[in-house]
This record gives structure tokens, sequence and C-alpha cells, in this order.
């Protein structure tokens, strides 16, 4: 299944919803109250529910039968498939050649940072940033595991039942911040440097997360393109890694790490400035687009 989070107004707290074949959204929330099911109304509280995707199951076919809770996606604006998780943890130097394009070493195990949960948009959100704060803001496309279930001291071949799907993110960075500071987590987390989406891809939809094409497009321009396969240290590892040394949550994000082709190390850099449009793909996961606006 393919959920995501909508809204109708600006003002209005994102509710998760799935859409249908016919191309209908179901407010998940509404049919699943009308169905006698309590399912809360965002995802991050629906991952941590008992049973939440039996639950889901039955209210996307109550709402088929009888039309209770199905949206018009017309009158509906889209959020992150997570806008508030409790972690957004980020993996660095995770394809071999990005970690050479930058001249740094093949990491022994990940190396992680952080990004804070402030940070995060939704597809079509625009990302903003004062031009007197940075000068040098880039783009990275990522795979997001999302968690499902909590992860406390889990083994690697048991990860991956504690991921409850993927995303498409792109991991916005101040470069300028990132590599003055000497470590990454200010240039990572200014406010709108997180999009993700446009959904939340069940591990049951896709095949194997370490066979899929990954790509980034600036104004139309693909600049990256890999395949997961490359990643250094898959999905499994990495939350098992993580989870070693804290307690990963439902609705957590765990960005995998960028392939080359980053404009920090293009030659001539290529960085983003205000009326820039960066497109990331991930096969089978979906694109996410968002604009680039100075404040």
């Amino acid at each position: 299944m393919r959920i995501g989070q909508y809204r109708t107004t600006d003002a209005e707290t994102p509710w998760s919803g799935i859409r249908t074949d016919d191309g209908a959204v179901v407010d998940l929330a509404e049919a699943g109250e009308a169905a006698g099911i309590d399912i809360p109304a965002r995802t991050s509280d629906l991952l941590a529910d008992w049973e939440w995707r039996r639950k889901v199951d039955l209210a996307v076919e109550y709402a088929a039968e009888t039309g209770v809770g199905t949206r018009d996606p017309a009158d509906l604006d889209r959020a992150a498939p997570v806008d508030d998780p409790q972690k957004v943890v980020c993996v660095g130097l995770n394809y071999r050649d990005h970690a050479e394009e930058g001249d740094n070493p093949i990491p022994d195990e990940p190396v992680l940072f952080s990004k804070f949960p402030t940070s995060v948009v939704g597809p079509d959100d625009p990302v903003r940033w004062d031009p007197d704060y940075t000068e040098k803001v880039d783009y990275e496309a990522e795979l997001v595991a999302v968690i499902g279930e909590r992860a406390r001291r889990v083994d690697p071949e048991e990860a991956m039942d504690h991921v409850a799907g993927f995303t498409v993110g792109n991991d916005v960075s101040a470069r300028d911040l990132q590599h003055g500071d000497g470590q990454w987590v200010r240039g990572k987390s200014l406010d709108t440097f997180a999009p993700t989406g446009p959904d939340l891809v069940t591990t049951d939809e896709i095949d194997d997360p370490h066979d899929l094409e990954i790509f980034a497009e600036i104004n139309g321009e693909r600049l990256q393109e890999s395949s997961t396969a490359n990643l250094i240290f898959g999905v499994d590892e990495l939350i098992s890694f993580c989870s070693r040394a804290f307690t990963l949550e439902p609705g957590d994000l765990v960005f995998t790490g960028t392939p080359p082709g980053v404009g920090v190390y293009r030659e001539p850099p290529v960085l983003l400035g205000d009326g820039d449009t960066v497109t990331i793909g991930v096969e089978g996961v979906g694109e996410l687009t968002n604009s680039f606006e100075t404040e």
C-alpha cells in the first residue's frame, strides 16, 4: 500500500490517506470511524497502532463499498507522509563513489548524523533559506526507510521486520555551514531541508530495497543517477546499527545516503538558487519534486 498525508488548508493537521485505483483519496480515520475501526489520523500514530495494516485494509474496503471518507484529490494538498518524526537519522558516505568524489575514506561502519524534525516538509513544498546565512545549498537524492515497529538492539536478520516502508528524500545541505562547522548537523538541519514523499510505500510493495534506481534532476537535468545496489551498508545493517545506539520509534526516518553527483563536487559546482526545481526519484517508491526559494 501507499500511504500519503493530506490536508485541505495549510492550517489543517495532516491526515493519512490512500489513493485508490480510480484516483480518489480515502481518509483512513474517517472511513475507519464509520466502519467502527479506530484509526489514528496521522501516519506516525497509525504506524504505532496495533494491527494497523489490517485496519487500513478494512477502512479502504469500507470506503469502496460506501463512499464514506472518499475525497477528491483536486481539493487536497499533499504533506510529508510522516511530518512529525521523533528522529531523522541520516547516513553519510554510504555510496563508495560518493565518498571518493569528496576524497573521503571509505567508512568501516555507518557514519551517522541527524536532521532536526523541523526540517521535514512534503512534496511540492518550497525549500527556503536566507542567502545571507548560507550561500551553498546542495541536493542529495536518498532512499528513506520509515520505521514501523520499535527497534532496540535488533539483529540485521530481524531489522527489516521493524521497517514499515520507504519514501523518497532529499538531504538538502548547506555546504558552507556543513564544512565550516566540522560536523554536519547545523548545515543539514535548516528549516525545510528534509523534503520527503510523496508516499510511504510499504515493504511488501518493494521486492528488494537494495536494487532500486535512484536519481536527482535539477531543472530537468539529471545530475545523480545510480542504484541502491551500490549502498555500502544495506537498510538491514543500518537499522541494526542504529538500534544498538538508540531506540528507533514508529515514524522515525532513516535517510540511507546519497550516490555521487552532488553539486558541490561537480566541475564547475552546481549549487541551488532561487527558482530552481529539484526532482528526486527512486524506482518503485516515487518521485519527489520541490521548488527552491531564497527568503
